[in-house]
């Protein structure tokens, strides 16, 4: 096939604008919002009876995003084993979205009676999303040459912003104008939101579909479907050993992601909780961060192609140490939105260069990049898993999510302490060229 054909790119690039709408509306914004609101006890107070346990609503949400994003650590080699196996990894892909989409589509249906089917869908949600990304991030190394790794990885992120930004616009209109659309129930507007995300998802999502290649079939391999994907992720580990400079980006990614994408799955609920903001608010926020995020993107794709891409990371690591020192002393709604506009600037344009950087550093003798993209996959829901687990113990046992916060801080720390010991990919392109002469 040939790379860099721009029918196939630009196809590409619109999964992330089909899928991007879940991270918006789901994980940031409408649903965080209705979730504070309707997680609620009788007496009003912010704590749910969940299987007999007492527990407050924002370490519910926190440990379903943990328990999701475990699930789908697990369910990753397998599925990439097959996928390897059958050549049918645009199926998987299909699957997974179809999952997040059709979960999404039935959160419809959530309302205080419905809370715990709701929680287990919202979980649902997110391993079809996550598990979906796995499949499409695989995509970028047989579809592109390595010098286009920044640039197209930077044009998915910002047409995701684009396009989720467009639904959330229409989304907010419901909730802040019902009477628009004649409708009279206060929770409606949220719900159909919902609806909207999952039903954007799996119509633009046919366009990659129609376009995207199905995978290589690699019926060699032989053994067990169920352990040759844990083997593959084996030989990927092992493989590192030999790849210093990938090992040491991938110990550094997984740190720092424990933060990043921590601090994208509960800022809202931090707005909401502890700065009692109003939700209108929130969502008009989350909505500039979505605006901000798309100049962020390319902001960091054009920095890494000036300084490098570790040092375009570092800087970004070293931004969001600030993020959380400022999230920790905030008081204020202005003070809140600063800082919100900060995390736009830098939250799209991390992820992206962090993407395309390991591609770069994948060896460029593997013609079987699923199982790399798998482990970097595997890598990144753990680092989730880990980051959200972490925040909500710390406010579970101290009471207050500022302390939550700094653990969140002390993570950046170490993730910039990592990533200073990589050196830039120039210098990792000139040890390739020397060992092939």
């Amino acid at each position: 096939m040939k790379k860099n054909n721009p029918s196939i790119i630009n196809a590409w690039c619109m999964y992330d604008w089909a899928n991007s709408v879940h991270a918006l509306v789901i994980v940031s914004s409408i649903f965080p919002v209705y979730f504070s609101a309707t997680a609620l006890s009788a007496s009003g107070r912010p704590e749910v009876d969940f299987f007999g346990f007492s527990i407050k609503s924002s370490v519910l949400f926190s440990y379903t995003v943990s328990v999701s994003f475990l699930i789908t650590a697990l369910l990753v080699p397998t599925c990439t084993a097959v996928a390897d196996y059958t050549g049918k990894k645009k199926r998987f892909m299909q699957f997974f979205c179809y999952t997040g989409a059709l979960s999404c589509m039935l959160l419809y249906f959530f309302t205080k009676d419905t809370l715990i089917a709701s929680i287990f869908l919202f979980g649902l949600s997110l391993i079809g999303w996550s598990g979906s990304i796995v499949f499409y991030d695989s995509y970028l190394p047989e579809i592109a040459t390595e010098d286009n790794f920044d640039r197209y990885s930077a044009r998915g992120f910002s047409l995701g912003y684009l396009g989720s930004c467009l639904l959330l616009l229409f989304n907010l209109s419901m909730v802040l104008f019902p009477q628009f659309y004649g409708i009279t129930q206060k929770a409606l507007p949220a719900r159909i939101s919902f609806f909207t995300v999952g039903l954007w998802w799996i119509l633009f999502a046919q366009i990659p579909f129609h376009y995207l290649p199905e995978g290589r079939s690699d019926k060699q391999k032989g053994g067990s479907w169920i352990l040759n994907g844990f083997k593959e992720l084996g030989k990927v580990y092992g493989n590192l050993r030999e790849q210093p400079y990938l090992a040491r980006f991938l110990a550094a990614f997984f740190i720092y992601t424990m933060g990043l994408r921590t601090v994208m799955y509960v800022a809202t609920i931090f707005g909401a909780s502890e700065l009692k903001l109003p939700s209108q608010s929130l969502i008009i926020t989350v909505l500039l961060i979505q605006l901000v995020g798309i100049a962020g993107s390319y902001t960091f794709a054009w920095l890494s192609a000036q300084i490098g891409n570790i040092y375009a990371l570092m800087i970004g690591v070293v931004i969001w140490i600030g993020i959380c020192t400022g999230a920790y002393y905030t008081t204020e709604a202005m003070e809140f939105y600063m800082i919100a506009c900060t995390v736009g600037m830098v939250m799209g344009g991390i992820q992206s260069l962090s993407r395309s950087t390991y591609s770069k550093l994948i060896p460029e003798n593997v013609s079987d990049t699923a199982s790399y993209f798998s482990f970097y996959d595997v890598t990144e829901k753990l680092a989730i898993v880990i980051g959200t687990f972490i925040y909500g113990i710390v406010e579970h046992l101290t009471g207050s999510m500022r302390n939550s916060i700094l653990a969140l801080l002390v993570i950046f720390v170490l993730g910039l302490v990592l990533l200073s010991r990589i050196p830039s990919l120039k210098i990792y392109r000139l040890e390739l060229d020397k060992r092939k002469s």
